[in-house]
């Protein structure tokens, strides 16, 4: 549940509605779906392999397995790689986690009562010219996510997970079903299911498999980390089937919330990371108990955030721990430091930095592609050449506990040769489009 926490987040309900309405819908849904199955579970699960094997964070995981099969220590650098991905996410993410800790605010004291779209679009553009109140709300989410760090695996982690979780899928169903009655839901499901082929070019895939990645948390260190502590007696494959049926519900379920409120106000849905902002709040505004409906959206909504920032801060505080022998605590508090700091860089890029640009790209859509479509690809290509070719084939059978049977032959084959193939192709024509 910890895992389908951190695969379920904003990747999902921030993310994955704006990267479709920006990649042509239904087409890069299909993408999406392919490449979270076909790709996603088979390096999933070495990376749990390799996590609960090695028992350490992401680099002393990589180093430990590799020394045992006999290998070069600088594998170690893998899940370095890994851990730089966190790290460049969470600075990002860390922000728009504010963003929705704000909402959640607002929500609370008006309820969004009386908020059309020219008010909704405005709330938003104010939000990201207040520099003050987006770094408050940013370091009040670092705060929370810390001490959930801080409290440890199972009395923090666990505990806010299982508890948590399932609420998020019940509001959205329910959202779902609010939409079927008022309007604009027919447009979202041909939006999201009916494919236009044209749309697909290498650009597109990559940005599929950025998202599916992302979304999964794959090549992100966070679950590898949960890897290392999971008991031999849980199914690596059982739970990875778990973590993707999840976390690809959680994000139709999300477009089928969005996309309705889309069209029925007339706005764009390749609208960019504010689209749910834009959106939501005028939604809200016209339904019946909207008020308590917003409340616990974004309640939901920012423990979504918060679990997902737990994944991706456990590996870089499990790391300090080793690295430093630092004690526990005492490493949280350093590494959320350094990440706040670094998100002062992110919030200006929203305002006084905004004309900033590297390649056409303002400072936080560089650092999103940086990590999304530059490190996650390369560290789960690098995965699954590790796994597939460099651990012995009966340790990989031991771990997964698959047998002798067909599932463990399909994996393998992938592994081996049809995921590093498709990434590695994916990623080259992708960039260079």
């Amino acid at each position: 549940m910890a895992s389908v926490g951190f695969a379920v987040g904003l990747g999902n309900i921030w993310r994955f509605p704006y990267i479709t309405g920006e990649n042509g819908g239904g087409a890069f849904v299909l993408v999406y779906l392919c490449c979270a199955f076909a790709i996603g579970v088979p390096i999933l699960m070495a990376e749990l392999l390799v996590g609960r094997r090695g028992r350490m964070s992401p680099p002393g995981a990589m180093r430990s397995v590799a020394l045992q099969e006999r290998r070069s220590k600088h594998w170690q650098l893998v899940g370095g790689i890994n851990l730089l991905a966190a790290f460049t996410i969470l600075v990002v993410y860390c922000v728009i986690a504010g963003w929705v800790l704000n909402y959640l605010f607002k929500a609370v004291v008006s309820g969004f009562a009386g908020v059309d779209r020219v008010v909704a679009i405005q709330s938003f553009t104010n939000l990201l010219g207040d520099t003050g109140g987006m770094l408050f709300w940013t370091l009040l989410g670092l705060a929370i996510t810390g001490s959930i760090i801080y409290a440890g695996v199972k009395n923090g982690i666990e505990r806010a997970v299982t508890v948590l979780m399932p609420g998020l899928f019940i509001l959205l169903l329910a959202l779902v079903g609010y939409n079927v009655v008022v309007g604009g839901f027919a447009e979202a499901v041909d939006y999201l299911f009916i494919a236009d082929f044209s749309k697909i070019n290498a650009s597109v895939v990559l940005a599929a498999v950025g998202q599916a990645f992302f979304s999964i948390g794959v090549a992100m260190a966070g679950m590898m980390t949960y890897g290392a502590y999971l008991p031999k007696s849980v199914s690596i494959p059982r739970s990875v089937m778990l973590i993707i049926f999840a976390d690809a519900l959680v994000a139709l379920l999300a477009g089928l919330v969005i996309f309705p409120a889309v069209f029925n106000n007339g706005m764009d849905p390749a609208g960019g990371p504010g689209l749910i902002f834009k959106t939501l709040p005028v939604a809200f505004a016209q339904m019946p108990g909207g008020h308590v409906v917003s409340v616990l959206f974004f309640l939901l909504l920012s423990v979504a955030a918060i679990t997902s920032m737990v994944g991706l801060l456990e590996p870089l505080t499990c790391w300090l721990e080793e690295h430093k022998g630092y004690v526990r605590h005492k490493s949280a508090l350093a590494i959320l430091v350094l990440i706040a700091a670094f998100s002062v860089v992110s919030i200006l890029g929203y305002n006084t930095l905004a004309d900033y640009t590297l390649a056409g790209n303002d400072i936080n859509s560089t650092l999103d592609y940086f990590a999304n479509q530059i490190l996650l690809p390369i560290g789960g290509l690098l995965i699954a050449i590790f796994v597939g070719w460099f651990i012995r084939r009966e340790v990989c059978r031991t771990e997964l506990g698959l047998g002798h049977g067909a599932l463990f032959r399909v994996w393998y084959f992938l592994i081996r040769y049809v995921v590093p193939t498709a990434v590695f192709l994916v990623f080259v024509l992708g960039v260079g489009e």
